[in-house]
């Protein structure tokens, strides 16, 4: 069973998020802010992140940036799952992540989008 760590602030986001993931046989643990959201990839090594920009006390940038330049986490693949919009998608794949995907997204959609991250980096940016 795959393991997802999700990164989000906002309360109803994230548990929607999880509800969708686990119904689908997904291990999820969550994040509320940078710190923890990285406190916690380190501590279980998760097969994917799904990690929201805009979060308090260390931004998702500086969170991605962080994650892929410590050797131990480097190979966990990071979604950015944020409402930013299109304009932010090169920015985030050039911090580093694996797949972009934007809010507002349908569960279809997110499961579409972490089983791609399951398959392997692509560095595709997909926004289903």
């Amino acid at each position: 069973m795959a393991r997802i760590v999700i990164v989000e602030d906002h309360t109803t986001m994230r548990e929607a998020m999880r509800l969708v993931l686990e119904e689908d046989g997904y291990e999820v643990q969550e994040a509320s802010d940078g710190e923890a959201g990285i406190a916690m990839v380190r501590s279980s090594r998760p097969d994917v992140v799904l990690l929201d920009l805009s979060i308090p006390v260390v931004s998702g940038a500086e969170v991605l940036e962080a994650l892929k330049a410590d050797p131990a986490t480097s190979e966990v693949c990071v979604v950015v799952v944020t409402a930013t919009g299109e304009e932010g998608r090169r920015r985030a794949l050039s911090l580093g992540a694996d797949d972009y995907i934007t809010k507002p997204f349908s569960p279809h959609a997110l499961l579409q989008t972490v089983e791609r991250a399951l398959r392997g980096p692509s560095r595709s940016g997909s926004s289903p």
